[in-house]
């Protein structure tokens, strides 16, 4: 069943410029947002550049666009045969509804064809613009590079989000900077979050990334920021399971079908940093789902073992990579109504995936968590399941095993995309779902695999176990920037909590920074349709009233309404599954308030609301936190004060009238 269940409205209009050389005549068009407050006007005069105007100002441009191939220049001297322009506006239906169930898709078109063989559409929705290459030569064509400079007219500021090379997990933190001070030496990986001193901030990411390189920025002096691109891989050395270093590359970024449509480069523009974190255009933009039946997709949450270090205690057992732990595990998992457990590095014998460690009876298992009605996921490094597919794929099968942890790609490389979508697809042959760590940013892969239910490409909770730069400001921007791309296993959860002061990376018996309630409030802010748990079923035994909360939050969401939003400062949001609203706010190191405005609520309806809101004394102990109960309706408002690295979250069930 395909994503697009129905459309409301398609409006197709058709403007035929003229054939031949006739069309040079006419060298810029202009293309509208559907609410006339985005602009863009295109040029084709010696190169291809375009420029994006926002209420009659220019906001960026980009001074040149084009395609090198190995004996043409897409985009030099350009000239245009035909021009056509469309309209759509249409409801989707998400086979994975993460941030809403039904999504909007409302945006003007125009699609110019070029005399070289290729063409160009620019979309522009009220949410931003994208643009994309489509090339119609016969057979394979080398592209040697692609060429995207842009230039902003004052000098932006930007959280750029540091990379030193191309073989990268994509686990950034973001340095606050201007663009005039990042020279050709800076690299970054997107998403990249710009702030001009006035007008709308932006986001630069890009989708329907399929064989072909991801996209990187780097500085260019001055006002400007220039494209950069992997090229293919030609050799590398195998240290290790996952130690594999590029030692040699190739002269081409892709070699490719000559007749396809390239990934798209998207602009994301929010006069309201609210609107960021309900911008839809990386799912809009890629492609549709491929997986006929995908009733097996099951989002939910996941108790996790490697964050805790499978640190159970107050138990009869020796604790470990071992049966008894992860019966432990499922025991939890399943009285407080988790859908999985991962088993995580240990459960085999590094190398070979089709050898459990002997401390584990994966027969037994496999049979006690059916029986229990919890799945099992389990992790492996991605070259070895690589070497054995098929195999460990039909074992995985055989076991039942829900779901698969891929480790450790730590590329975008054309090769290595396509490694990602040839997992997806055999994992969704096995109905099993996937999560891949160690890996690049997400590129629209989860709308053509929806059985792809979450990735790392973020720097989440495991720094805590060495980093002392995990800050709340950090938790921050990801939502506005990293998360627009999609779905982030930050993995949060931890019920050790401490302030900045007293924090410490301690690997085995980590903590996070921050307050008790500004984990509890990732449940909410963090997109992940497979949430993990980090911390150890004990200490969540021993937090009754917290559990209350984890056992109940969903993971996917009918509804998002943002309540109040500032990048790097605060986030105070609701979200609805059914007929429960669940709310979260998170904030920086400084002290800050939130008003919690319920006019969103239908009227006529009361909920009993469970709040948890941080204590008094949490400025100086970050476990320290309130609960209350109340009954609320939607003329309920309340100014609440959240402590340094604070949060608050909620619950709202409906009662009887």
């Amino acid at each position: 069943m395909f994503d697009m269940k129905y459309k409301l409205l398609i409006l197709i209009v058709l403007c035929v410029a003229g054939a031949g050389r006739a069309s040079a005549k006419q060298n810029n068009y202009r293309l509208s947002s559907p609410d006339k407050k985005i602009e863009i006007v295109v040029s084709t005069d010696s190169v291809i550049h375009f420029s994006v105007n926002f209420n009659g100002g220019e906001l960026f441009s980009l001074s040149e666009i084009g395609m090198q191939l190995e004996n043409e220049h897409l985009g030099g001297d350009p000239i245009v045969v035909k021009a056509k322009r469309q309209q759509v506006d249409e409801t989707i239906t998400p086979v994975v509804k993460i941030k809403e169930a039904e999504i909007i898709n409302r945006f003007n078109e125009l699609r110019l064809f070029f005399k070289k063989g290729f063409s160009l559409s620019f979309r522009v929705f009220n949410e931003g613009i994208a643009y994309r290459f489509e090339t119609e030569k016969t057979g394979e064509i080398t592209v040697l590079d692609e060429i995207c400079n842009m230039r902003f007219p004052d000098n932006y500021m930007c959280w750029w989000g540091s990379e030193r090379q191309f073989q990268s997990n994509n686990q950034v933190y973001y340095d606050y900077t201007s663009v005039q001070e990042l020279g050709g030496e800076y690299l970054a990986s997107l998403p990249l979050i710009l702030k001009p001193s006035e007008g709308p901030k932006m986001v630069i990411a890009e989708t329907d990334l399929q064989d072909y390189p991801g996209l990187w920025l780097k500085g260019a002096n001055g006002l400007n920021l220039k494209s950069d691109l992997p090229k293919e891989v030609m050799d590398f050395k195998e240290l290790s399971d996952r130690r594999l270093p590029i030692t040699e590359r190739y002269h081409y970024i892709a070699k490719t079908s000559g007749e396809r449509s390239f990934p798209w480069r998207v602009f994301a523009i929010a006069e309201d940093d609210a609107d960021l974190i309900t911008n839809q255009m990386t799912y809009l933009l890629a492609s549709e789902n491929k997986i006929e039946d995908a009733s097996w997709i099951t989002p939910g949450k996941v108790s996790w073992d490697w964050w805790n270090a499978n640190n159970v205690y107050n138990v009869d057992f020796k604790a470990g990579i071992n049966t008894e732990t992860y019966k432990y595990y499922i025991d939890f998992a399943s009285e407080y109504g988790l859908e999985y457990v991962m088993l995580d590095e240990g459960w085999y014998k590094l190398g070979d995936l089709m050898e459990v460690v002997p401390e584990i009876d994966m027969e037994e298992l496999t049979s006690y968590a059916k029986d229990k009605g919890v799945g099992l996921m389990l992790w492996c490094v991605w070259k070895t399941l690589d070497d054995q597919l098929e195999d460990a794929m039909d074992q995985f099968e055989a076991w039942g095993i829900k779901g698969i942890k891929v480790d450790f790609m730590d590329r975008d490389d054309k090769w290595m995309v396509n490694y990602f979508h040839r997992i997806a697809s055999e994992a969704a042959k096995h109905k099993l779902m996937v999560d891949f760590h160690g890996s690049y940013k997400p590129a629209g892969i989860r709308r053509m695999y929806p059985n792809v239910m979450t990735r790392e490409g973020v720097n989440g909770g495991e720094q805590f176990k060495w980093s002392m730069r995990q800050t709340p400001e950090h938790d921050l921007i990801l939502p506005f920037g990293r998360m627009l791309a999609g779905p982030l296993d930050y993995t949060p959860g931890s019920m050790q909590n401490a302030q900045e002061k007293d924090f410490k990376p301690i690997f085995d018996t980590p903590m996070s920074m921050g307050t008790r309630c500004h984990q509890l409030a990732m449940f909410v802010v963090y997109e992940s349709p497979v949430q993990m748990l980090c911390d150890s079923p004990t200490r969540y035994y021993d937090e009754p009233e917290f559990m209350a909360f984890l056992s109940d939050v969903p993971t996917v969401w009918d509804e998002t309404v943002v309540l109040e939003a500032r990048v790097s400062d605060k986030l105070l949001m609701a979200r609805r599954n059914g007929k429960n609203w669940y709310l979260g706010g998170m904030i920086d190191w400084d002290e800050r308030t939130v008003d919690v405005d319920l006019s969103f609520l239908p009227d006529g309806q009361k909920y009993k609301m469970t709040i948890y809101t941080d204590g008094v004394n949490a400025n100086r102990h970050g476990n320290d936190f309130k609960m209350d109960e109340v009954i609320v309706d939607n003329s309920y408002k309340k100014t609440i004060l959240l402590k340094k690295g604070g949060g608050m979250a909620a619950m709202l069930h409906p009662v009887l009238n």
